[in-house]
């Protein structure tokens, strides 16, 4: 007989594993889907946000943008629903072993799959819309036109936003009605009663934490960010006994890994929007469901720092008559502008990354 701990290292071991594996195996087909159809940018972007060019961004990434195909966070996103669905029919076979890895369960992962289901698949969306070049033929082309004028570069900004605020509105509705949960958990506080309050504040979380998806810059560097993030609350998870959502998250990591081999310098895909979207709202829900959203912003940490970034340089830009605090932003464009290599940004993000995974995991065990 295994004891019941380790038969769940064994469980999480294997799921990661497997996702790693599934989704290593799925990349030849992706990629020759990818490159088949083109699937990348057909113009390199004009303008950063809040107004002005964009001479750094284009010094260093010009060429992939049009280039490298988007869409990688298919990988992502497809690979844990797909070993969930299949351990979980294994499981009505009748057999007792395959019974205990299935991880599909009502309480700790029905929310966030559906929400790594729902936000990547916006995502997609946004993503098909920045690749396509609209129809060859004369009839639609006119119709296509029009529509270009607000889809131009992807979805807009405030469509993006919407979306997210209604699938965070959703996943709040769920933990408040369905699950009961109306406190956080804040270490050496303790619980904090917020009531109703809970529903736009876990709205609130999920679109901070959507800002941070601009981490998608630099070859490698969200892969490895993400990948850190979700380990931290797969060790939460497993700490405080929710062995279903601790699986789901080291599955997570698995088909992240799988997306970092290929993402690796130089990249032969991108995680792009259908990938983004999916890791940052279902990292919101597996904070909420830790009641351990209180060191999101440390295991996080560097997708605060790259929203705040972001939010510094316009907002300077808006009150200083275009003045800017950074050569560019998000800051990681900002240190290629100080003359470091990508790889050099990206090694040591993730040391940042590693290092306040660390720091919050212990904050939140400890509290």
């Amino acid at each position: 007989m295994i004891p019941l701990l380790s038969f769940s290292v064994i469980k999480i071991a294997l799921m990661a594993s497997a996702s790693f594996t599934i989704a290593m195996l799925l990349t030849p087909a992706l990629t020759n889907i990818l490159y088949r159809y083109k699937m990348w940018r057909k113009t390199v972007r004009q303008e950063a946000m809040g107004g002005g060019g964009l001479p750094i961004f284009k010094k260093f990434h010009q060429e992939g943008e049009i280039k490298t195909p988007r869409f990688g966070g298919v990988l992502i996103w497809i690979t844990p629903p797909f070993l969930a669905l299949l351990f979980f029919i294994l499981s009505k076979t009748g057999n007792a072993w395959l019974e205990g890895f299935n991880f599909l369960s009502r309480g700790e992962t029905w929310l966030p799959l559906a929400t790594l289901i729902m936000a990547s698949a916006v995502g997609f969306l946004d993503d098909i819309v920045q690749v396509i070049s609209g129809p060859k033929s004369a009839f639609l082309r006119p119709i296509w036109v029009k529509i270009s004028k607000y889809t131009a570069g992807g979805l807009s900004l405030k469509l993006r936003f919407s979306l997210v605020f209604l699938i965070g509105l959703t996943g709040a509705w769920w933990f408040f009605s369905k699950l009961g949960v109306d406190s956080i958990f804040i270490p050496g506080v303790g619980d904090v009663f917020l009531g109703l309050f809970m529903i736009p504040f876990f709205v609130l979380v999920m679109l901070a934490t959507y800002t941070g998806g601009v981490i998608d810059g630099i070859d490698g560097l969200s892969g490895g960010a993400f990948a850190s993030m979700f380990t931290a609350y797969g060790v939460i998870a497993l700490w405080q006994g929710q062995i279903d959502l601790a699986t789901l998250c080291f599955a997570i990591v698995g088909a992240i890994l799988a997306f970092l081999w290929f993402n690796i310098p130089p990249a032969r895909f991108y995680m792009g929007e259908t990938g983004v979207m999916g890791l940052t709202a279902t990292l919101t829900v597996i904070a909420f469901l830790t009641d351990s959203v209180a060191v999101l912003p440390i295991i996080g940490v560097l997708l605060v720092a790259e929203s705040a970034s972001v939010i510094i340089q316009v907002t300077s830009k808006k009150l200083r008559h275009g003045k800017k605090v950074f050569l560019a932003a998000p800051i990681h464009h900002h240190f290629e502008g100080m003359g470091w290599p990508s790889v050099k940004v990206t090694m040591r993000f993730w040391i940042i990354g590693v290092v306040a995974a660390f720091i919050g995991v212990a904050i939140r065990l400890l509290g």
